[in-house]
């Protein structure tokens, strides 16, 4: 069962140093409009060829805009042995409402 993690609990881990992987699944015109700085970007339609440039022991938080595509990004990664994969819950529109209201919201 994929794992929720609020965006004010992302910001707390990567504040306090932690070397968490942003996966940002979206496409690149989203991106585009708004977007947290050193995120990986795969789109989600790319992950199945691509989800092997990710490292399976690395802890991982899975963003979309608004928490549903990066939910089933999260649980793709997890039936593939990746041990630490949580979804941002409400996505980068969530992120945006509760930390960082400069981000467009789309």
């Amino acid at each position: 069962m994929v794992r929720e993690v609020s965006p004010g609990s992302v910001a707390a881990r990567l504040a306090a140093g932690e070397a968490l992987v942003l996966l940002d699944v979206r496409e690149p015109w989203e991106i585009e409009i708004a977007s947290l700085p050193n995120t990986v970007r795969i789109p989600m339609g790319e992950i199945q060829g691509r989800y092997g440039e990710l490292s399976p022991a690395a802890p991982t938080v899975v963003l979309c805009r608004s928490g549903a595509r990066s939910r089933q990004v999260a649980g793709f990664l997890e039936s593939r042995g990746f041990a630490a994969v949580d979804n941002l819950t409400g996505g980068i529109l969530a992120w945006g409402a509760e930390l960082d209201p400069s981000l467009p919201a789309y």
